[in-house]
């Protein structure tokens, strides 16, 4: 789809990379740029490490990408970047504001000399691009720790990196928009992209509730603010969700858990009327999920088309994907393929700096 895109990047940790393998995996040709000696910062963000000591973190986001380590402050290296930079179709970048720049690498330069190029950047904050951004700090300032975690808890973070996620995919989907703007006009276009105005529009119907009451929304835990029953329950053996999202499911749910008293009951019609009485609903199907194995209610419920899901661990969900590897990591999810792992520290240096984008030639 992709297939000869020429993608420069310059960034390191999780949203850029991620960002660039998603391009990569859509068959981009991708040059991931490092520095000397550590390369990018999660080499070392271990452990797990695999067999070669490469990490696990490293591993799951630079499949797809060839290898070069670079020297911001050697002028051999410095001239490599910008012969890079010539040919390239998109340059990604994170680097804090002046970085580039004063190595006469900065994006308003290239732009104006190479008014085709797409040059996206990366940063923690909109409003102030010289701040490092975190997932951790992200997810604490843009509202998402506020609503997270059990109601009568401390706040919580997500389990998985989910702003710097989120961040890459709406990189690649600037990017993506850009290079179909220059097919028709012949122009690229200069893009950011921020960790805190991803986090923020990922708030979604949690910020638009919060807009339309002018009130702070509640955690909620396992619960849902606006639907019942859509929540955890506790089967005799393991967790069970049920997420009731329409009034009809709703009748099917009670009949499925032999709950005739609730499904004939008027006043729980609507989900309004479940709302207002959350607690009784809520506490009567908790009783009776308890007392049967979760795969028991999920049959019931499925058959009776009403959404639920056995809580599994990672390991039981990786099982359902097929190809998922230790060292190139979950398959795509963008419909792309794997067709390089992730490289080894300035694997393809000596190759790069002698043909560069013509390395990806062999």
């Amino acid at each position: 789809m992709l297939s000869g895109t020429k993608i420069l990047d310059l960034s390191r940790v999780l949203a850029g990379p991620l960002c660039s393998m998603l391009l990569g995996d859509l068959g981009a040709e991708v040059i991931k740029v490092e520095r000397p000696g550590s390369g990018d910062d999660t080499r070392g963000w271990g452990p797990p490490f695999d067999a070669r000591g490469e990490s696990a973190y490293f591993l799951s986001v630079n499949r797809n990408k060839l290898s070069v380590a670079a020297d911001l402050d050697r002028p051999d290296d410095v001239r490599l970047l910008r012969e890079l930079i010539a040919e390239a179709d998109v340059v990604l970048d994170n680097f804090r504001p002046g970085t580039l720049e004063r190595r006469g690498l900065g994006a308003e330069a290239w732009r104006a000399r190479r008014p085709a190029l797409v040059w996206c950047t990366i940063t923690g904050f909109q409003s102030d691009p010289g701040r490092p951004g975190y997932d951790f700090v992200v997810q604490a300032e843009s509202g998402w720790m506020a609503i997270t975690g059990d109601s009568n808890g401390e706040p919580m973070k997500v389990g998985v990196a989910l702003a710097d996620v989120l961040t890459g995919k709406d990189a690649a989907i600037a990017i993506l928009a850009a290079l179909v703007e220059r097919g028709r006009t012949g122009q690229g276009r200069r893009l950011t992209v921020s960790l805190d105005a991803s986090a923020r529009a990922a708030l979604v119907n949690v910020a638009q509730n919060a807009l339309v009451t002018g009130g702070e929304p509640a955690r909620w835990g396992n619960a849902h603010p606006n639907l019942v029953p859509y929540q955890l329950f506790r089967a005799a053996d393991r967790g069970l969700v049920i997420a009731v999202g329409s009034d009809t499911q709703w009748k099917a749910c009670a009949r499925a858990l032999e709950l005739d008293a609730l499904a004939n009951d008027g006043s729980l019609t609507t989900n309004a009327g479940r709302v207002a009485r959350r607690g009784e609903v809520t506490d009567t199907i908790a009783a009776r999920v308890a007392e049967r194995p979760a795969s028991h209610w999920h049959a019931r419920l499925s058959a009776a088309g009403v959404p639920s899901g056995v809580v599994r661990t990672v390991l039981e969900a990786l099982a359902d994907a097929a190809g998922a590897s230790p060292l190139t990591g979950v398959p795509s999810s963008v419909g792309g393929r794997v067709r390089r792992p992730p490289p080894r520290l300035d694997e393809h240096g000596a190759l790069i700096r002698s043909r560069g984008w013509g390395a990806f030639e062999r």
